[in-house]
């Protein structure tokens, strides 16, 4: 849950070669822009956040630059990170060149204000011993701020600072996507980078982000303009318990209590008859629990009972929905099927069990995630807390036993792997490795039996995240959103890349496995 600046701008997808990804580790150095060699320029410290003695101001002008000498241990790929600032309402591009041959044009988008500092990435080759790298303005609006450059070596680069850098640029917090579950999901991990970052100024930029954001859909009485007649839309509730643990503002608290009371047993929200909350209040949710239900209901109610209150009440819940929903839905594999249907009257409903009939990969990870955070929630003692460890360790052992040796991820139907036409799924993968890796650190599972597990299914998600000559992150094979169907329906579904399920899943991932 880290990261270094705020970018709040406009979204550019391009497309260049990308640079290739391994196990993140420690290896990078700074430069401060005020030691490089400046021509038309000065050196500034009237704004705040930067780190050394200033920043360099660049004439606005084509041509000036400022240009930073490099030393590389060894030739070889790696990441030029641009910690910059830019307060004006449009990008300022500029060009990078490494020893004198040009190797990117980023954009600089905005920031929210000259106080504000976020980080340019670009992917170079460098040789042994020195390098020059130059940062040019091509327009007369000059260049951004330049506070540092910061070498990483290609294996050290902190996924998640570039992710969330990447999806601001594209992205202000109006045009990033309504109330929905895949947004709020991107909001949640956002937020937890924010929360483990020690650069101050650098958390207050995440955090306004997420809540200029929240803050399209509450008003200042507290109120959300939605129904709430269906699981899925309940998870951004999580945002907005998030963002009462920042600001501590009542109109926060009083939305997540809009959602919470509609859970409540007064709150009329239908459920089967032991209990299971519907995915959805419609004709085609009837009597039916979905996999993906227990995330969308079941942490917001276990965040709210341990940041807001109502712990009892809201603990039970929580705990006996996910206790219902793996009764009927986790098989004897450890594996959960995406759906049942109590009246077994949906057409994907098997007349006798009301069971789906496939494992889609997505639908387990929602539980995953949903159950190893509910643990670190709820109290030690409580009564159903030996069931949820339970239900994790069933689904670890299944997790780890469909996992493909290849690759190191999950396959979009999970146990059907060397069946024609079946892909590996990223935001599942994600899920599965962070899963697996909280039930190690839980002390759930055994590391000797499950940390190979962890260790491929790193390997297997790095390898499906790219930064791109344009400075973005691209990841890619998410799995778009999916109903309930048949194994040809599931392989048959188009593979995005960037699309708000995988980023928020990643997100999860990266901050739990690697922070």
């Amino acid at each position: 849950m880290r990261i270094r600046a705020l970018v709040v701008a406009i979204g550019m997808i391009a497309a260049s070669y990308a640079v290739a990804v391994g196990p993140a580790h420690a290896a990078s150095t700074a430069y401060e822009a005020e030691k490089a060699t400046v021509f038309h320029g000065t050196v500034d410290s009237d704004h705040t956040g930067f780190t050394g003695t200033g920043f360099v101001n660049t004439a606005n002008e084509v041509g000036s630059y400022v240009q930073f000498t490099v030393n590389a241990p060894t030739a070889g790929a790696a990441t030029l990170a641009l910690r910059y600032a830019n307060g004006t309402a449009t990008g300022r591009k500029g060009s990078v060149s490494v020893n004198g041959a040009a190797v990117s044009t980023p954009e600089f988008a905005p920031t929210a204000n000259w106080d504000s500092w976020a980080a340019a990435r670009v992917p170079v080759t460098l040789k042994a011993g020195t390098n020059q790298v130059r940062v040019v303005t091509t327009t007369t609006g000059g260049l951004p701020n330049l506070d540092s450059l910061t070498v990483s070596d290609a294996q050290s680069t902190d996924w998640s600072d570039a992710m969330i850098d990447s999806t601001m640029q594209r992205y202000t917090p109006s045009s990033v996507g309504g109330w929905s579950y895949p947004v709020a999901l991107y909001m949640m991990g956002q937020y937890q980078v924010a929360q483990r970052t020690t650069d101050p100024a650098r958390r207050a930029a995440l955090i306004a982000y997420v809540k200029a954001w929240a803050d399209r859909f509450v008003n200042t009485s507290g109120h959300i303009d939605n129904s709430f007649d269906t699981l899925d839309s309940m998870m951004p509730g999580q945002v907005m318990i998030a963002m009462y643990r920042e600001t501590g503002q009542a109109k926060y608290r009083l939305a997540a209590q809009q959602i919470h009371d509609r859970l409540l047993p007064s709150g009329g929200y239908p459920t089967t008859s032991d209990g299971g909350f519907w995915h959805g209040d419609s004709a085609d949710r009837t009597d039916q629990l979905w996999s993906d239900g227990a995330f969308m209901a079941d942490p917001f109610m276990a965040q709210y009972a341990k940041y807001i209150g109502d712990s009892t009440q809201s603990f039970d819940i929580a705990t006996k929905q996910l206790v219902i929903y793996a009764s009927h839905l986790q098989q004897p594999n450890g594996l959960l099927k995406h759906a049942y249907d109590a009246s077994r009257s949906a057409s994907w409903a098997d007349p006798n069990t009301g069971l789906a009939p496939e494992y889609w990969c997505r639908a387990i990870g929602w539980v995953g995630v949903a159950a190893t955070e509910m643990l670190d929630l709820i109290p030690a003692d409580h009564p159903r807390r030996a069931q949820l460890v339970s239900i994790v360790q069933n689904l670890v052992r299944g997790m780890a036993a469909y996992q493909d040796p290849s690759t190191g991820r999950w396959f979009q139907v999970v146990d059907k792997g060397s069946s024609a036409g079946n892909w590996t799924e990223t935001s599942c993968s994600a899920m599965y490795t962070l899963t697996v890796d909280a039930a190690i650190k839980g002390g759930y599972v055994s590391r000797a039996d499950y940390q190979p597990t962890v260790d491929s299914g790193k390997r297997g998600e790095l390898n499906r995240i790219s930064l791109h000559t344009d400075g973005l992150t691209y990841l890619t094979s998410i799995s778009v959103g999916t109903n309930v169907g048949d194994y040809a329906y599931y392989i048959n579904r188009p593979q995005a890349t960037n699309d708000f399920h995988g980023l928020g899943a990643f997100l999860y991932f990266y901050e739990q496995v690697y922070h």
